[in-house]
């Protein structure tokens, strides 16, 4: 099973952070650890959303179709 999720900063209203992964509680983890350069400034960080999805290939489009709009 592979994740899409949303994450947003606990003490920064405005930043939120989308991503994909197989492991969603590792992944929490290593962003809240400062191993996600892209979310160190803005640690503590929480899960805002997130999806199931089958096969990593799906997780990957969706990540992206949430990212870029929907047009």
């Amino acid at each position: 099973m592979w994740y899409v999720y949303i994450i947003k900063s606990i003490v920064r209203d405005y930043y939120t952070y989308i991503g994909s992964t197989n492991n969603i509680l590792r992944r929490l983890r290593e962003h809240n650890d400062g191993l996600v350069k892209s979310t160190y400034p803005y640690r503590p960080l929480e899960y805002d959303a997130y999806v199931a999805v089958k096969t990593e290939m799906k997780a990957r489009q969706l990540a992206k179709y949430l990212i870029t709009g929907s047009r």
